[in-house]
C-alpha cells in the first residue's frame, strides 16, 4: 500500500472474484496494478492523463464495458478483466497495430523490450485479418539527441502526453500524415474500437508542435523512455546494442538534488575491448521522470590505467599538512562523513559554498519552525492543487521541481504562483491559472509576505508580520497589477484544498536569508501551506547534515574536484585521480529527504578517498562500510549499504533506501524584520544560473550535453550585447560568449557555475545576484 494511502480513503473492490483494497477515486487500471493484477495497456502513463489511444485496457465493471485507464473505482465495484467479447476486441486491436508494422525486429533498437511484441504474444495474435497499403514515412532527427521513425510509430501518444503533462514542454503533437482512408464497408466487419484506431493509425503521425521539423524542447529524452516500440530512440543509441545484451545497474543520478532513480545500462565496449561501457541510461518512467542530464550525461567516468603510487604518497603528505579541504556536493554521504572525520581528527576546515549556504538556511528555519527538516517532499508537492515557487529558476535549477509545478496544473486542475526576477516564457504555459511575478532581485521577502497575506490566518500572526501586509502594495512592488491579480486569485482558489510552496537557492544566498527562513516558518505555522526546499546541488542536503562546514579558511588547501594546492579529481585533471560518481558505491541524500543507494556502473582502477583515510586517520576496509555510521542524530539510520532497497512497488511507492527522520524542538515566537524595498538591485544584473542540462563538471564532460559555458541572455538583451562580452564584478571579471536563451525574458543575464575551474562562486561572493558592468569585446 502506498505511504500516502490511509484506511479512511480505501474502498473494497472485486477483480475476477477476488476482493482487493484500492484508493478511492483511483483508476481501475492503477488499482489493478497496485494489487498485482495484470490488465493490458499500451498508451497509459501512471502520472499523466489518460488518452484512450490504445483501447486494449477494456474491462467489464459492474456489467458494463469501460476503459480501465479512464474509469474510477468505487466501493463494491465488481470488475472482470477478460470476457470472450473483450478478448476479441483486444485481439482485433492488436491485429490493427500489427498490420503494417515493419518486420525488422532483429535490428530494431526496441527488440527484446518491445511492448508491441509482448502484447502480440500475450494476446495470441498469430494471424492477420486485415490489410491496407502503407504510406511512406521518412525517419528524421528532431534534435541533437532525438531520432524518430514514423514507420515504427503506433501513435499511442505516450510521448505527447508525457511531454505535456509531466515535462511541460508540449513540444510534440499528433498530426495528419495523409494516409489512405479505410473502406467504410469494413466498419461493419470490425469491432468499433479497432476500426477507429485503424483510421487513426492510417492518418496520423507524431511531429514537433512548432511545425519546423525540430523540437523546441528541453531535450530530456522522456519521450524516448516511454515509447513502447522503436519509433523514438536516442540518436546516440541507434543500432548500437540489443536490449538483452545490456546489464542494468541500479543507481542514483549524480547531477542535481532530485536524486532520480536510474539504470546505467552497460556491456563490453567491443569484442576486442572487454571493458564495461555505459551505452545508455533508462528509468522507471511510470514513477520518475529524468532530465536531459540524467538521461544523456552518463559518460563522465575517470578512465585510468592503475594506481599511481607516487601521486598517492604525495596525497598522503598533502593531507598531513592540510589546513583546508575545499570540495563541492558531487560526493557521496560516505565521503562527506570521511571529510567530517578528518575535521574532527586533524582539525582541518571544510569549505563547500553551496552546501554551507543551504546549511545556514536550514538552521535558521529550524530555529524558527522547530522542525529539523522542511515539511514536504516533492512527491507530496505533486499531490497538491495549488503550488507556488519563490527563489528558484524552475526551468534551470531542478527539473523535478519544474515537473511537479507543471503536473499539478495538468493533473490536479491546479493553480500556481511563480515569483522570480528572471522572466520565463515557459512557466506561464503550464496552465491557465498560473500567475507569474517578475520582480526586482532582492524583493523575495515581498513575495513571501504576499503569500502570507493570501493564505495565513491573520489571528495567528504577530504584529511584526501584520504591519507589513498591504496586499495591493506588495503586488505592485512585485511587478503585478493589483486589480487584475485579485480578480484572478479568487478564481484560482475555487475548490483548492492542498497548498504547497517550493523555495530555492536564491533564498539561501540572500543577504536576508534568516528573515526569509523565519517568514517561511510563519507561513507554515499560520496557514495550510507546506514548504519543500530545493537543495542547490547533487548531495547538498547530505553534506549540510553530515559536515560541520566553515565560512572562510586560509592555509594549505586540498581541493576535491575544486581548486586547491593539491587537487583530488574525478575529472582526471588533478594531482591524484579519484573515481567519478558512476564508478562508486555509496548513498546520496536527495531533495525528497531520502537516502538512496547508488552503484558503480564501470570499473575504476585507482585510489579512493577511503584509501587516504586509512593512511591519515582511521577508516574501515571499504567506502560502503561507512554507510551504517552516518549520523543518526541528523536523521540517518544505522543501516548497512547492502541492505538498502532500490526500486518501486507496483502502486508507485518508492522503495529506495530510506527517508530521513525528522525531529522537532520547542521554539519561541519569532520576530520578523521589516522588508526594506530599497534593497532591490538596480542597474545591470548578473544571475548565477546554469543552462538546462548543465549542473557540474561531470555533465559538461558528457558527450551528449552541448549547452556551453557563456553569458545567457534573452533574445532582446542579447541583441544589445554583441557576440562576446567582459562581465566585471566587484571581485573580478570574466570574458564570455553571449548565448541566446529563447525562453528568457528581461534584462538580467545568467552566468553559469558548472565549470569549477572558473571559480564563479568567488565572483558572486555570498549572493546569487550581483550588479555588474558588461562591455562588448
Amino acid at each position: 500500500m502506498s505511504e500516502v494511502q490511509t484506511v479512511e480513503n480505501m474502498v473494497s473492490i472485486t477483480i475476477d472474484g477476488v476482493e482487493y483494497k484500492a484508493k478511492e477515486g483511483e483508476y481501475i487500471l492503477n488499482a489493478a496494478r497496485a494489487n498485482d493484477v495484470f490488465i493490458p495497456a499500451i498508451c497509459y502513463l501512471t502520472r499523466c492523463s489518460p488518452t484512450l489511444a490504445c483501447r486494449i485496457c477494456l474491462v467489464e465493471a459492474d456489467g458494463k464495458q469501460v476503459y480501465s485507464c479512464n474509469a474510477k473505482v468505487k466501493e463494491g465495484m465488481e470488475i472482470t478483466v477478460s470476457t470472450p467479447d473483450i478478448l476479441a476486441e483486444r485481439r482485433a486491436m492488436m491485429e490493427v497495430y500489427d498490420v503494417n508494422h515493419p518486420l525488422q525486429c532483429g535490428v530494431c533498437d526496441q527488440s527484446g523490450e518491445c511492448e508491441l511484441q509482448n502484447y502480440t504474444l500475450e494476446l495470441q495474435v498469430d494471424s492477420q485479418s486485415y490489410s491496407i497499403q502503407d504510406t511512406k514515412r521518412e525517419a528524421s532527427d528532431w534534435s541533437s539527441v532525438l531520432h524518430y521513425d514514423p514507420g515504427l510509430c503506433i501513435v499511442c501518444e505516450r510521448c505527447t502526453t508525457v511531454c505535456k503533462d509531466m515535462i511541460g514542454d508540449a513540444a510534440i503533437k499528433t498530426t495528419s500524415r495523409g494516409g489512405e482512408a479505410l473502406d467504410k464497408s469494413w466498419k461493419d466487419n470490425m469491432p468499433k474500437d479497432a476500426y477507429a484506431m485503424w483510421n487513426k493509425l492510417q492518418k496520423s503521425v507524431i511531429a514537433p508542435s512548432n511545425g519546423t521539423g525540430s523540437t523546441d524542447c528541453s531535450d530530456c529524452g522522456e519521450c524516448v523512455a516511454v515509447c513502447p516500440v522503436g519509433a523514438l530512440v536516442s540518436k546516440d543509441f541507434v543500432y548500437t546494442s540489443n536490449a538483452w545484451d545490456l546489464k542494468k545497474i541500479p543507481a542514483t543520478c549524480a547531477h542535481c538534488s532530485s536524486g532520480c532513480q536510474i539504470y546505467y545500462e552497460t556491456k563490453p565496449a567491443s569484442i576486442e575491448d572487454r571493458t564495461e561501457k555505459i551505452f545508455r541510461v533508462t528509468n522507471e518512467w511510470n514513477y520518475v521522470s529524468l532530465c536531459g542530464a540524467g538521461r544523456f550525461a552518463y559518460d563522465f567516468e575517470n578512465n585510468i590505467e592503475g594506481k599511481d603510487e607516487v601521486a598517492f604518497a604525495s596525497a598522503v603528505e598533502a593531507f598531513k599538512q592540510a589546513k583546508v579541504i575545499h570540495f563541492n556536493s558531487v560526493i557521496t554521504n560516505e565521503e562527506a562523513l570521511m571529510l567530517q572525520t578528518l575535521k574532527e581528527k586533524l582539525g582541518v576546515k571544510l569549505i563547500n559554498r553551496e552546501a554551507r549556504a543551504f546549511q545556514r538556511f536550514l538552521n535558521f528555519y529550524t530555529q524558527a519552525s522547530g522542525n529539523s527538516l522542511y515539511t514536504l517532499d516533492f512527491k507530496e508537492v505533486m499531490q497538491s492543487d495549488f503550488v507556488m515557487s519563490v527563489g528558484t529558476s524552475l526551468r534551470n535549477d531542478n527539473p523535478n521541481a519544474r515537473y511537479a509545478f507543471n503536473n499539478v496544473q495538468k493533473m490536479n486542475k491546479g493553480a500556481g504562483l511563480y515569483f522570480h526576477p528572471v522572466g520565463d516564457t515557459l512557466v506561464p504555459t503550464f496552465g491557465k491559472t498560473v500567475e507569474s511575478f517578475v520582480h526586482q532581485a532582492g524583493h523575495e521577502e515581498a513575495a513571501l509576505l504576499l503569500i502570507i497575506d493570501l493564505f495565513a490566518d491573520k489571528d495567528k500572526l504577530s504584529d511584526s508580520v501584520k504591519e507589513q501586509l498591504d496586499r495591493d502594495a506588495l503586488i505592485t512592488t512585485l511587478g503585478g497589477d493589483a486589480d487584475k491579480f485579485n480578480a484572478a486569485f479568487d478564481k484560482m482558489m475555487k475548490k483548492k484544498e492542498k497548498f504547497s510552496l517550493m523555495v530555492g537557492e536564491d533564498l539561501y544566498f540572500h543577504e536576508k536569508a534568516e528573515n526569509l527562513a523565519k517568514l517561511i516558518a510563519v507561513l507554515e505555522a499560520s496557514s495550510e501551506v507546506s514548504v519543500a526546499m530545493i537543495p542547490p546541488k547533487t548531495n547538498s542536503l547530505g553534506v549540510a547534515l553530515i559536515c560541520d562546514l566553515d565560512d572562510e579558511a586560509d592555509g594549505f588547501t586540498i581541493g576535491y574536484n575544486e581548486s586547491g594546492d593539491f587537487k583530488l579529481s574525478a575529472l582526471g585533471d588533478g594531482d591524484l585521480d579519484m573515481p567519478a560518481m558512476n564508478q562508486q558505491e555509496g548513498t546520496l541524500t536527495n531533495m525528497h529527504k531520502r537516502v538512496t543507494p547508488t552503484n558503480a556502473a564501470v570499473d575504476y582502477h585507482g585510489y579512493e578517498l577511503n584509501d587516504i583515510m586509512r593512511e591519515v586517520a582511521v577508516a574501515p576496509k571499504e567506502t560502503i562500510d561507512w554507510t551504517e555510521h552516518l549520523p543518526t542524530a541528523k536523521g540517518f539510520k544505522a543501516v548497512e549499504f547492502d541492505s538498502l532497497p532500490n526500486g518501486y512497488l507496483n502502486d508507485g511507492t518508492e522503495n529506495r533506501g530510506y527517508v530521513l527522520e525528522t525531529t522537532s524542538i520547542e521554539v519561541e515566537e519569532v520576530s520578523i524584520e521589516k522588508f526594506d524595498k530599497s534593497r532591490g538591485l538596480e542597474g545591470e544584473i548578473a544571475y548565477r544560473c546554469n543552462p538546462q542540462r548543465q549542473f557540474n563538471d561531470f555533465s559538461d564532460k558528457a558527450h551528449q550535453i552541448f549547452e556551453g559555458f557563456g553569458l545567457y541572455a534573452s533574445p532582446a538583451k542579447a541583441e544589445t550585447l554583441g557576440s562576446k562580452v567582459e562581465v566585471t564584478f566587484d571581485m573580478g571579471s570574466i570574458t564570455l560568449d553571449v548565448i541566446v536563451d529563447d525562453r528568457m525574458e528581461g534584462n538580467i543575464v545568467a552566468v553559469p557555475d558548472f565549470k569549477s575551474a572558473e571559480n564563479i562562486y568567488e565572483l558572486f561572493a555570498e549572493s546569487r545576484y550581483q550588479t555588474v558592468t558588461i562591455r562588448e569585446v
